[in-house]
């Protein structure tokens, strides 16, 4: 099972360091190594996240989302994204900025930080809507139940997750305008702040409001399915499916890349941390996106959400912590260390507290663990 689902990220990360060793000598192949750790620490709690959304897709759009998705995932975010941003920034072509990257990797750095308050603005915004979402909802298990039971109260009043979310967008902003004023040699971004996470909550309400209708339309028609295959099986007759769920995985496997996309951000500014080349980056990206794609189905494959229930409410509060530190370094800037350290502590912390809830279960009634809720005290 593990050398299943594994097996092709194995086989990329020895192909990818074997030729970044053959290309460019050790110093490439240490690099490519550290960038490929870097990712899978920093986007952990994505493949949880993930794993929650993928295991309502089938067969098929599981292994749609390990090649399609994959390759989305790594021309698209770690290799692509990085040029488009040059150029869009520099105003020359793809081309040109490629050369940029290669030929001038300082200019090509300063043009990927100047871009940054607009992508962490537009990532900040997505992945605060999706913790802000999780925690306003009323769940049967709740991790942290001093906190997260009068949030799901305050969470039945209309729109306030769209309303706070603005809320931190403006004082982001506003706070990038007052900085600008008063410092000399800081330019004011204030409106750009506001466009591109504007655009990020619009990205977020479409693609999540289209993937919800369409689930919800799924589970309508799957339950009309079988009370009429119920009925016909009593009058000998036969029913045809529906055969809604092609939209609906669609448009989950539209909202897993766009979610992907939101997570990667970090990783690719936090990249040049460590390095300006440009094919060293997308290839140790790479590398850290295939693990955390294949941790992503084994995790749905093994049941492990089911079974540790508060792996989910960690990677969202991980979620939370990440767009946070987004939004805040728009201004000022965070070591990337944090950030990865931030979502592994919750996310341990979240996976410990679901073993000793069962724990408790299993002292408590012999295993059974249907409906029950036994608190943390994490």
């Amino acid at each position: 099972m593990l050398l299943r689902t594994f097996g092709w990220s194995f086989a990329i990360t020895a192909l990818g360091l074997a030729f970044a060793a053959w290309q460019w000598g050790w110093e490439a192949f240490g690099i490519v190594l550290i960038l490929s750790v870097l990712e899978i620490s920093l986007s952990f709690d994505n493949a949880v996240v993930n794993a929650g959304i993928l295991k309502k897709m089938n067969a098929f759009w599981q292994k749609i989302f390990l090649t399609v998705g994959i390759l989305i995932a790594v021309f698209g975010m770690r290799l692509v994204f990085p040029v488009v941003i040059v150029a869009i920034s520099a105003k020359v072509g793809p081309i040109e900025a490629v050369n940029l990257a290669l030929d001038q990797p300082e200019r090509y750095e300063a043009l990927v930080t100047d871009a940054h308050p607009a992508i962490a603005a537009f990532g900040g915004m997505f992945l605060m809507m999706i913790f802000l979402d999780f925690i306003f909802e009323e769940r049967d298990h709740k991790w942290l139940a001093w906190l997260e039971r009068p949030l799901a109260k305050l969470g039945k009043v209309d729109m306030l997750s769209v309303c706070i979310a603005l809320i931190l967008l403006l004082v982001s902003a506003m706070t990038v305008a007052v900085n600008a004023h008063t410092s000399t040699g800081h330019q004011d971004k204030s409106a750009t702040v506001l466009l591109a996470g504007v655009a990020g909550l619009i990205t977020y309400l479409i693609v999540g409001g289209l993937s919800s209708y369409f689930e919800d339309r799924l589970e309508e028609d799957e339950e009309r399915e079988h009370e009429e295959e119920e009925k016909a099986r009593r009058e000998g007759k036969q029913v045809s499916a529906v055969g809604l769920a092609g939209k609906a995985a669609f448009f989950l496997f539209l909202y897993l890349e766009v979610l992907d996309a939101s997570f990667s951000f970090d990783g690719v500014i936090g990249a040049f941390a460590i390095t300006n080349h440009i094919f060293w980056m997308a290839l140790g990206l790479g590398i850290g996106a295939m693990y955390v794609r294949s941790l992503t189905v084994y995790l749905v494959r093994q049941g492990t959400l089911d079974d540790y229930v508060y792996l989910e409410h960690g990677a969202h509060y991980a979620i939370g912590a990440l767009a946070a530190i987004l939004l805040i370094t728009i201004q000022y800037e965070i070591s990337e260390i944090i950030t990865g350290l931030i979502g592994v502590v919750l996310i341990a912390a979240s996976f410990w507290s679901s073993v000793v809830r069962n724990r408790r279960i299993e002292a408590q009634d012999g295993g059974s663990k249907e409906n029950e809720e036994v608190p943390s005290g994490v």
